[in-house]
């Protein structure tokens, strides 16, 4: 793994994919998207996050309590993807956006990946790493006192592969585990801390 820490210049169209599409089960049930957060839902500032880190396009992936999701969150200007296979784990919902993204309108050359429940993941950390971008092979994630986490980059041309793997809960692990030589890790130790909304007693991180 290459460690980076600085910004490159680069014109590529990177869209954010946020994946909030969880039905909180250690929550008792509480869609996680929903929770709210500085006094609105926590999708919108998850949202925010992305699009304040340079993210223009954005795909949002729905599955639990999606009709409220649309009805109560201020999303305009995102793509809505539903993901009526959400309870299957993260994969599905991995699958759901990468294939909203080939479909999308303008060519896409990377997805910048992040989760709903990491509100303490903001926009330094979403800059830095779209930063690592060097063309559509591009494998990028932010590290954490040496562990990888999110937010990560996939380039285009892996989406293929990643989506082949990406099945319960795994998400991308095992692809980038087989490909763990080819991806940058971008530090953001000292911009964001990346710790999970799963329990109720993680709702302290909430505000």
């Amino acid at each position: 793994m290459t460690e980076v820490t600085e910004e490159s210049a680069g014109e590529p169209l990177i869209a954010g994919l946020l994946l909030a599409a969880g039905g909180g089960r250690r929550l008792g049930g509480r869609p996680k998207a929903l929770l709210t957060h500085r006094g609105r839902p926590l999708v919108e500032y998850a949202v925010r996050v992305l699009r304040e880190g340079g993210c223009e396009v954005v795909h949002v992936v729905v599955g639990a309590a999606a009709a409220r999701v649309r009805e109560e969150a201020r999303l305009e200007g995102c793509v809505l993807v539903d993901n009526p296979e959400w309870g299957e784990g993260m994969g599905s919902s991995l699958r759901a956006g990468l294939a909203s993204l080939r479909a999308a309108a303008l060519p896409v050359d990377a997805a910048l990946v992040s989760l709903v429940d990491q509100p303490g993941i903001g926009a330094a950390a979403v800059t830095r790493v779209r930063a690592a971008y060097r063309g559509r092979d591009t494998l990028a994630a932010a590290s954490y006192e040496g562990k990888r986490g999110h937010p990560v980059l996939f380039g285009a041309d892996r989406w293929a592969g990643i989506a082949a793997g990406a099945v319960g809960d795994q998400g991308a692990r095992d692809y980038l585990k087989t490909h763990r030589d080819a991806i940058t890790l971008v530090d953001c130790s000292d911009v964001a801390e990346p710790y999970d909304i799963d329990t109720e007693a993680d709702l302290v991180h909430l505000e």
